[in-house]
């Protein structure tokens, strides 16, 4: 089951309490204090694993808490730390706070590491309160608590491409004809309702294709999947725009491409700055070549690259394939190229 949102709580581990005790050995008089600090409680960490791509495993485990550290001991003995927690979330995870909606970190890469929650100190034993005129204290001070947090998960999938287009529109078909993705076809509105990764190879390279279920007017507000799935295609370095151009929906296919295109903005108006690609599908079902000229027309005046294609029967798909492969190696490598350059002047 796929499940890219989840709310969880967490709780790192009080702080041990430091504790009052007297050096009690026989033959040493007034031994004076020997209170041990109390330990550290537990941390809650999060670590960004590849093997894990939903959050399915929160939905039954939602809340996590760490160890609490041991009261001192005699001694001058400081108590046990607690241990720390770690848990696994996917690649790709934002993690907000529920009260501040502020964003607490954005797991990129695998293995990255980030304490969440930090366990309470340990509190101080009678030992550290021992002056000269003061030499036998009975002061001592209880650990402070872990922080307790509510967080909110939000799991984007990194994909370097995005399929997005109406329903039906033939992004399952043409992920399963470009990559080994095997995702649910059938001719009905919304079969794909969970997004699809599948990587595509070109040369000696490859890249990752996202299939997003299908969009429809108002989908930013939540209509349809909505805003469940835009978010999906946040971190594409492309789009790919699939207009069916067969005349089976009824749909005027150049009033469905500003809907999505609306639908974008509206989600984030930066969406529309990402490079995109146009491909008119079912030219092999389509009645005449009327309609995806006049598609053609529009993405030129727009400037956007235009491609026919067929995803049942294939043509015109490796073009856009190979077209694809430019756009996302050309701005993997100019980010490359930027990092690179930080680097030396750093």
């Amino acid at each position: 089951m796929f499940i890219d949102e989840a709310i969880i709580t967490v709780k790192a581990g009080d702080g041990g309490n430091g504790i009052c005790a007297f050096r009690r050995e026989k033959f040493v008089p007034r031994g004076g204090p020997s209170g041990g600090d109390g330990g550290r409680g537990g941390d809650i960490v999060f670590r960004a694993s590849p093997h894990h791509n939903t959050l399915l495993h929160f939905k039954f485990n939602p809340e996590y808490k760490a160890q609490r550290g041991r009261h001192g001991e005699g001694s001058n003995r400081t108590g046990q730390n607690g241990n720390s927690v770690e848990v696994p979330v996917p690649v790709g995870t934002a993690v907000y706070e529920v009260e501040s909606g502020d964003l607490v970190h954005d797991f990129i890469s695998p293995g990255e590491k980030l304490v969440v929650a930090r366990g309470g100190r340990g509190g101080r034993g009678n030992q550290h309160f021992a002056t000269p005129t003061h030499q036998a204290p009975t002061e001592h001070t209880p650990g402070k608590p872990g922080e307790f947090k509510r967080l909110r998960l939000e799991l984007k999938l990194l994909a370097d491409a995005g399929l997005v287009g109406f329903p039906n529109a033939g992004k399952s078909t043409l992920i399963s004809r470009i990559s080994a993705a095997r995702p649910k076809i059938a001719d009905y509105p919304f079969t794909t309702l969970v997004p699809n990764l599948g990587v595509v190879r070109s040369g000696d390279r490859s890249f990752v294709v996202a299939d997003i279920p299908g969009l429809i007017a108002g989908a930013h507000e939540g209509h349809g999947l909505g805003i469940q799935f835009l978010r999906h295609i946040e971190r594409t370095r492309l789009l790919v725009h699939l207009v069916d151009v067969s005349g089976a929906t009824g749909r005027d296919p150049l009033e469905d491409f500003d809907i999505i295109l609306e639908e974008l903005r509206s989600f984030r108006p930066d969406m529309l700055d990402k490079p995109m690609l146009v491909a008119a599908n079912k030219i092999d079902a389509a009645s005449g070549p009327e309609v995806a000229d006049a598609l053609e027309r529009m993405c030129h005046r727009r400037g956007f690259p235009f491609f026919r294609i067929s995803a049942v029967t294939g043509a015109g798909v490796d073009q856009l394939v190979y077209a694809m492969a430019q756009q996302v190696f050309q701005s993997i490598d100019s980010s490359i190229g930027q990092d690179d350059s930080r680097s030396d002047q750093s």
